[in-house]
């Protein structure tokens, strides 16, 4: 690797995407805010959750189907429809209730589910930047070896081939790390469709 090789290295590693902190977060590495939790009232508009829908995890029906929803490989619209399926099949005067645990369920599971992934973005940040800074000293000794008249060409040789490669697995995690900054976004987008869905359902009433 030539000396003008290695500055163009340092330089990806220190423009990389995916690496300089937004805001006042020096762990933050994404373009999009860092909103640690949603609040509730954010995505429910409606009249105040009764205190029992904080109950939901105690409900099996409730806490399977909240599992079910949350997850991201369910199309959205098959999920409305387990939404809408689901109260259909309520009895007569249980809908505002059960659908309020539904709403308070979701909220809980996909915030919690959100912060995880913010919290795991936070802790990827850090790895690279430490893996930065060994880059950057790995290259400036790279550097100083070349310049040596009786270096070793094998070692010098093994060396640059070792930096290349962890250059490139630096490279490849900038890169998830791009794509990983938009889930929590995703699971913010999912949930306010969820709650959508039942507010909809509420709307027609029970159908029994």
């Amino acid at each position: 690797m030539r000396r003008s090789t290695l500055f163009a290295i340092v330089l990806t590693i220190s423009a990389g995407p995916g690496f300089s902190a937004q805001g006042d977060d020096p762990d933050w590495p994404c373009i999009q805010r860092k909103v640690p939790e949603l609040s509730l009232g954010q995505i429910w508009i409606g009249p105040d959750l009764p205190e029992a829908a904080a109950a939901w995890a105690n409900d099996p029906m409730i806490h399977a189907l909240v599992q079910e929803l949350a997850a991201r490989r369910l199309p959205l619209p098959e999920a409305e429809q387990k939404i809408s399926s689901f109260a259909a099949g309520l009895p007569e005067g249980e809908l505002e209730q059960r659908m309020s645990m539904l709403v308070r369920g979701l909220f809980d599971y996909m915030n919690h589910e959100r912060s995880q992934v913010i919290s795991g973005i936070a802790r990827y940040a850090r790895g690279q930047r430490d893996m930065a800074a060994y880059l950057r000293r790995e290259a400036s000794e790279v550097d100083a070896l070349r310049s040596k008249p009786d270096i070793d060409q094998l070692v010098l040789a093994r060396r640059n081939e070792r930096l290349i490669f962890q250059t490139r697995i630096f490279q490849e995690r900038a890169q998830s790390l791009t794509y990983v900054c938009e889930v929590p976004t995703l699971v913010e987008q999912r949930l306010y469709a969820l709650v959508r869905a039942i507010v909809e359902v509420l709307k027609r009433g029970s159908p029994g």
